[in-house]
């Protein structure tokens, strides 16, 4: 058995050659002999890449919705019918509806998509894992649930509310990560990072009472930061020092510069068709 762990990016914003980019996320994760998909984006480019990278989403053990954006669930329908008894893990806050406030005073809806709140009503309870705390997917797999809101400094990264009329805000307590306890550190796949990355890695470093981490792979919402909270993440990152840094999707392109700029080395591209090997 190949022990090494692989997490393969399928939806990003950005995608290699002769792939498809789309708003969105999704990462394949092949880990202790488990097969992984992490959030599906949109669902119009996963199935495409996934054949083009080999990769056989009829062979998804664990399905898990970071949180209940469309952007990330869209998909969820066509991988249910492919995996056909794959667990679907998602915090019951996922599928109340959810709206966005845009600079120009419009309200778009950016909730689930009803075919995939039609899909999550169809399937058996036996394949619905309703995740509100940390809950492991595996030995050495495991999700957040709730992230705790400790640092007060990062923020749900937009103008999200609950209602049409952009009255109730959505403080997004859904949002969750993925985290494997590797030899070389911790291992944390987050899809937007809603509840802020150092919320995020300190409550993992706490859940799992293991301080290293050896990987930040995915969205970190940092698109909508001002300067001085981009300036304070990445001086607590720098501190987390963690041995790979991939961000993608939501991180923004003024972020990402700068991660790549203060971490040098430590900093891979995440896109479509980005591979990301661990050993174990």
């Amino acid at each position: 058995m190949d022990n090494r762990i692989r997490i393969t990016i399928l939806v990003d914003n950005s995608a290699a050659p002769g792939l498809k980019s789309e708003h969105g996320f999704s990462a394949w994760i092949k880990a202790f002999g488990i097969n992984i998909l992490f959030d599906t984006g949109q669902g119009l480019a996963l199935a495409g890449n996934a054949a083009k990278l080999g990769i056989h989403l009829d062979q998804t053990s664990h399905l898990v919705l970071s949180h209940g954006h469309y952007d990330h669930g869209g998909g969820i329908p066509m991988v249910t019918e492919q995996a056909g008894k794959a667990v679907l893990h998602l915090h019951p806050g996922a599928v109340i509806p959810r709206y966005a406030l845009d600079r120009d005073g419009q309200v778009r809806s950016i909730g689930l998509p009803r075919k995939t709140l039609a899909c999550l009503a169809d399937l058996p309870d036996i394949q619905v894992c309703w995740v509100s705390k940390p809950t492991m997917l595996a030995p050495g797999i495991g999700l957040t649930g709730t992230i705790p809101r400790i640092c007060h400094f990062e923020n749900t990264g937009g103008e999200f509310y609950t209602d049409p009329e952009a009255k109730n805000e959505d403080p997004l307590w859904d949002d969750q990560a993925l985290w494997i306890n590797a030899p070389d550190g911790l291992i944390v796949v987050s899809g937007c990072a809603h509840s802020g990355i150092i919320n995020t890695l300190t409550y993992i470093q706490k859940i799992t009472s293991r301080q290293k981490i050896a990987a930040v792979v995915g969205g970190l919402h940092l698109l909508n930061a001002n300067q001085p909270r981009l300036d304070l993440t990445l001086s607590l990152l720098r501190k987390i020092s963690p041995k790979i840094i991939a961000p993608g999707h939501c991180t923004g392109t003024r972020a990402i510069t700068m991660i790549r700029q203060k971490f040098c080395s430590a900093f891979l591209s995440c896109r479509v068709g980005s591979t990301f090997t661990l050993s174990t």
